[in-house]
């Protein structure tokens, strides 16, 4: 906004003020006046008109009263009704631009038209012809001045308005396309991945149950397929809940559906599982982290299994990793490293997954940054995350790592709701 604009914002009326008293006083002190200065008379309403302006300047209509008195006033006893004349347009200006009705700014116009008028009366034609276009310059002038800020003043609000309305259909639109997107990853993820899954566990179940003469080992590689594919379908019946209905969920579902007094056993388990794929796992883990939020809780247990998948899937079953999980003046330092395929670096493969991506992303969320990449021949990962201010709201119910033998029993196929 330039400043004519600002010169005749709503909120700079005291500014406009200012400087029309102003320019008020230079024109006493510096204008044209033949024959003489400005009379005592012409000073004290001069100055009434400067005051009254300064203190009604929130008040236009009463503003304007008292500048068309004042001018009625030094009608009747100046010759040089200047200063009062301008006190009184510039009222009606202010009238034209701030009156809340019409009806408001027509009886404003008409008084001020009137008293002017009066300048006229019993004045030959010639006089009278000049006093209509005084009329018309210090009425007509300011109401249409008025008028035409005002008018623009309510086309810009307008613009604003269809602005805001725009945007409101467009995040509407936005949220419309997120729903329907999130309800087709929900179906299928509860009609292929979620129906495989379940499966695959009700045949490992069958199996287990009809083959009783199993080799103790091969049972408890059973046992830990079925823990693991029933703890799938757990996760994946919360996710679903999620996608279909993600106001339904207090808080991030994601974030909070571990308890924290949970997070030794779910870490020991997962440290287990990578160890029982053929990985030597190395695990340094702090006791302290059973005192941690659920946020950073569950955001350690994912980011340990996901870099011992890592792990096993690059470096090979013959690797050796090292899990370290500290927790040092309310942050917690975690890291897991291993020696690479063979003692030689492991290659990544080109267009490889989105592990270190999704890893990277759950840390920045939480205020830290991951760190990925070679060290020596193998490979490391470890990040620091901050103390959070505030925990969120208690989630879901808290997820449960299986471990050990599956429970005995004919064996039903899981259901996903």
């Amino acid at each position: 906004m330039g400043w004519v604009g600002r010169l005749f914002d709503m909120r700079d009326t005291l500014v406009r003020i200012v400087l029309l008293d102003l320019s008020g006083l230079c024109y006493l002190f510096f204008g044209p006046h033949p024959g003489h200065s400005p009379t005592a008379r012409q000073w004290v309403l001069a100055v009434l008109a400067f005051g009254l302006a300064l203190v009604f300047h929130r008040r236009p209509v009463v503003n304007l009263l008292t500048q068309t008195a004042l001018l009625a006033t030094a009608i009747a006893l100046l010759d040089d009704i200047t200063v009062n004349q301008v006190g009184a347009s510039w009222a009606l200006l202010e009238v034209t631009m701030r009156a809340g009705r019409a009806r408001t700014i027509a009886l404003a116009a008409a008084l001020l038209t009137v008293v002017n008028l009066t300048d006229s009366i019993g004045d030959p034609l010639d006089r009278i012809a000049s006093g209509v276009v005084g009329l018309t310059l210090e009425v007509g002038v300011p109401l249409l001045l008025g008028l035409v800020i005002r008018t623009n003043r309510e086309l810009g609000r307008q613009a604003i308005e269809r602005a805001k309305s725009e945007q409101r259909r467009h995040e509407s639109e936005t949220r419309a396309a997120r729903a329907d997107e999130r309800s087709a990853i929900a179906r299928e993820l509860h009609d292929v991945v979620a129906h495989h899954v379940a499966s695959m566990v009700l045949r490992v179940g069958v199996a287990r149950h009809v083959l009783t003469d199993l080799d103790p080992r091969v049972g408890e590689v059973f046992d830990d397929v079925h823990g693991t594919g029933t703890a799938a379908l757990a996760e994946l019946r919360r996710l679903v809940a999620v996608l279909r209905n993600p106001d339904g969920v207090r808080g991030d579902a994601a974030l909070t559906a571990i308890e924290p007094s949970a997070l030794p056993a779910a870490l020991d388990a997962t440290v287990d599982r990578a160890r029982q794929a053929g990985v030597t796992v190395e695990a340094d883990i702090d006791p302290a982290i059973g005192s941690l939020d659920a946020v950073r809780g569950l955001a350690v247990l994912r980011l340990t299994q996901e870099a011992l998948t890592n792990v096993a899937k690059h470096a090979g079953t013959s690797a050796r990793a090292h899990l370290v999980v500290t927790v040092r003046d309310g942050s917690v330092h975690w890291e897991v490293s291993d020696n690479g395929r063979d003692g030689s670096p492991a290659p990544v493969p080109p267009g490889g997954g989105h592990g270190i991506t999704g890893m990277r992303e759950r840390v920045e969320v939480l205020g830290g940054r991951l760190e990925a990449g070679p060290t020596g021949p193998g490979w490391r990962v470890r990040t620091v995350l901050p103390h959070l201010a505030s925990a969120p709201a208690a989630g879901p119910p808290a997820m449960s790592v299986p471990r050990g033998r599956a429970a005995s029993g004919t064996p039903h196929e899981p259901e996903l709701a």
